[in-house]
């Protein structure tokens, strides 16, 4: 089957945005699996990409969705996380087609249901994001594997494989190319706003991030990483007024459910905000809060993120708690979990592929900071300069800079209290 342009169609199955590996704790960028891996293979293989991102299907699969499934010449579907909709959507094509048929996860994933027997492709990510080299080899083996996909006709489908009698169902080209382009046209609308959203916040202008996630909902709503990065920029642009802003968007990530999630972005937003609200009020209440979550983003993910946040909030509650067990119980608490992020950084730094990481910048900001709270000043001058020399933003500088005031009056607290021992 061939469209108007004369190019077959790749319809990719897979999640959106950054998801929770609940299995490995880690957050994957899907968006950069898609753009730096899948995109550039179909495209390189002279297909047409069609992404299956479900804008116009809100998360449910319908007519048109089946037809994709159906009709087009390849499917590639990314089962990494463990995305119900992706893992449910790829059984429908094995059911649909007999072959033409791929299918790919990160390889620190595990494999859902009964999937283990089939041929997967298999790549790798560095934090959130994928390395550069590993997106140029990943993308030029896929596209070897789309050419033999379509030049070999063999079933891929253990359907057709275990029934051999079994006949692919037809249907006719109407209006076929019609929702092919009206696909492509709502992913591009979608995925264009969320690169201007992401500029605009990088930016700093929060409040015009916020309008461009609010459009991007509307197209899509309730997806987790747009509510989460809604949420956040609702918050950062302060309007009318800080307090507000911050009440808007927890009202906006309860769309996620954040006292149950165990989504470690979900439950940092949502920590941050709430800690910001301790900071604007002074209600011992909403500190509590961001401390239960902080400590279930660090639980599931054991990220420096939550973690140094989480230590941050200890400290503030230790110094308020009247009673001298339950600050030194904060104090203890805070020193522990700087302790365990210091140790999964180091192990991180061991590995030869860390250098490639787009937030080694923030890792080593982390580590200066974690040490400079623990007593160890000389390690963390050398994280410090090693941050220093990344070339960061002005605002990334005020934003460690922040952290080091408090980890260095933190230091220096406890030795003064080892010293009077």
């Amino acid at each position: 089957m061939k469209m108007s342009d004369d190019r077959k169609v790749c319809f990719v199955v897979m999640g959106f945005g950054k998801k929770t590996d609940y299995e490995s704790g880690r957050t994957l960028d899907l968006d950069a699996t898609y753009e730096a891996i899948i995109r550039p293979a179909v495209e390189d293989a002279g297909l047409r990409c069609i992404r299956a991102d479900e804008v116009t299907h809100s998360g449910v699969i319908d007519l048109e969705m089946y037809e994709m499934l159906l009709r087009s010449d390849l499917v590639v579907a990314d089962i990494s996380t463990g995305n119900p909709n992706a893992i449910y959507e790829l059984g429908v094509r094995h059911a649909l087609c007999p072959n033409s048929t791929i299918v790919m996860k990160e390889d620190a994933g595990r494999l859902y249901f009964d999937l283990d027997h089939i041929s997967t492709f298999q790549y790798r990510h560095l934090g959130e994001d994928i390395g550069a080299r590993e997106a140029g080899r990943a993308s030029r083996e896929l596209r070897l594997l789309i050419e033999a996909a379509l030049a070999s006709g063999k079933p891929d489908s253990p359907v057709y494989t275990f029934l051999p009698r079994l006949r692919r169902p037809m249907l006719t080209e109407e209006e076929f190319d019609e929702l092919v382009d009206e696909m492509e046209a709502d992913q591009k609308r979608l995925a264009d706003l969320i690169r201007q959203a992401e500029t605009l916040a990088e930016e700093s202008d929060h409040a015009g991030a916020a309008a461009a996630f609010h459009a991007a909902n509307t197209l899509k709503p309730n997806d987790p990483f747009i509510v989460q990065q809604l949420a956040l920029s609702t918050y950062k642009a302060a309007q009318p007024d800080h307090i507000s802003a911050l009440i808007e968007g927890i009202k906006i990530i309860s769309a996620l459910d954040p006292d149950q999630s165990n989504d470690p972005e979900t439950r940092g937003i949502t920590g941050a905000m709430y800690k910001r609200l301790w900071l604007a009020t002074n209600q011992p209440g909403q500190l509590d809060m961001a401390i239960r979550h902080y400590r279930r983003g660090f639980e599931v993910r054991g990220d420096y993120y939550n973690g140094e946040n989480l230590a941050t909030c200890y400290d503030m509650r230790g110094a308020q708690q009247s009673n001298p067990d339950e600050a030194l119980f904060d104090r203890m608490s805070a020193r522990k979990t700087r302790e365990s992020i210091v140790a999964n950084l180091e192990r991180l730094l061991r590995d030869p592929n860390s250098a490639e990481r787009s937030d080694m910048k923030w890792i080593h900001a982390t580590m200066a900071n974690c040490l400079y709270a623990l007593g160890d000043s000389d390690a963390a001058a050398d994280h410090e300069k090693r941050f220093r020399d990344s070339d960061p933003a002005v605002w990334e500088i005020a934003t460690f800079e922040e952290g080091r005031t408090h980890a260095l009056a933190t230091g220096a607290a406890y030795k003064g209290r080892q010293s009077n021992q």
